[in-house]
């Protein structure tokens, strides 16, 4: 018991003493992003000429569990307008991950 609370510890650490600080990473996924929401905008408006804004961004830490090292993600709140309609979206992006998801319309404003 004792050793796995030790390598769970020592995951743990290595995971948030990378290279790169947390702002950078959210820095570096975060054209990503925007791309995501603005493809799903585009798509969710009927507008091909919408464009997306971050609104907002950070990155989560989820609950630490010594079973199991959940892994980072940035999150961004961003909207989406065009062809006199606005949208905002979740946008959530896994550190190490292969993309970001844009989690459904919270508001769609007409």
């Amino acid at each position: 018991m004792k050793k796995s609370l030790i390598l769970g510890a020592a995951a743990l650490s290595t995971s948030l003493c990378g290279c790169a600080s947390q702002q950078q990473l959210v820095e570096r996924m975060q054209p990503t992003a925007v791309q995501v929401a603005q493809k799903r905008g585009a798509f969710e408006l009927d507008c091909p000429a919408a464009t997306a804004d971050v609104l907002s961004k950070e990155m989560m830490q989820s609950a630490a569990n010594l079973r199991l090292i959940a892994p980072e993600r940035a999150e961004y709140t961003v909207g989406v307008s065009g062809c006199a309609t606005r949208a905002t979206y979740l946008v959530v992006c896994t550190v190490g991950g292969t993309g970001c998801v844009a989690a459904g319309t919270q508001n769609v404003i007409r």
